[in-house]
């Protein structure tokens, strides 16, 4: 199976496939409303906003699994995203990304782009020691960490790279400005 295979729900409960994206270039996110990370939805609506007319979608799947940061409804979600960072690209379903009842997609984008790190820095330091409690063998197995963790996927479908929550937005910017 590819990533056009997969799909994701709307809060109005419509599916919609990652076909109708071929040949576009796709950052994939699981985000979170009241985790520390939040502030990234302001460098991915500049991302959008840059990329979007030159073939980039933003699939951004809010996820309630990482400490319960994101408790509202579809719609609660969609409310803060769009009032407090004025985001234009669609937030999608609340869904689980670990686990058994994890979306097929985000089992498919861990398969072909394992963990490989936090990084250094601050952020990345208090990640890991997080997650040591959580999970000792965290850095052996390819779940999702943390929300905002982001897959690029290319115009072929090819998932291209993985970014966890600590890297730098700048960096997710290049990756997807060199598949543009």
């Amino acid at each position: 199976m590819s990533f056009y295979d997969y799909s994701v729900t709307t809060p109005a409960g419509e599916e919609v496939s990652m076909a109708n994206f071929k040949g576009k270039v796709c950052l994939v996110v699981n985000t979170a409303t009241g985790c520390g990370f939040t502030p990234q939805y302001k460098d991915l609506e500049a991302i959008y906003e840059e990329f979007h007319d030159k073939g980039l979608e933003i699939i951004d799947v809010p996820c309630n699994q990482f400490a319960g940061q994101t408790p509202g409804t579809d719609e609660e979600i969609h409310e803060f995203c769009t009032l407090k960072y004025k985001t234009q690209f669609p937030q999608y379903k609340k869904s689980d990304v670990n686990g058994e009842g994890a979306l097929p997609l985000f089992k498919y984008l861990k398969s072909q782009k394992g963990f490989e790190g936090f990084g250094k820095g601050p952020k990345a330091l208090a990640m890991s020691a997080m997650l040591k409690k959580i999970d000792k063998d965290y850095k052996n197995n390819p779940e999702i960490k943390w929300n905002f963790t982001k897959f690029v996927v290319n115009r072929d479908g090819e998932v291209v790279a993985r970014f966890e929550p600590t890297a730098k937005m700048s960096d997710v910017a290049e990756c997807v400005k060199s598949l543009i």
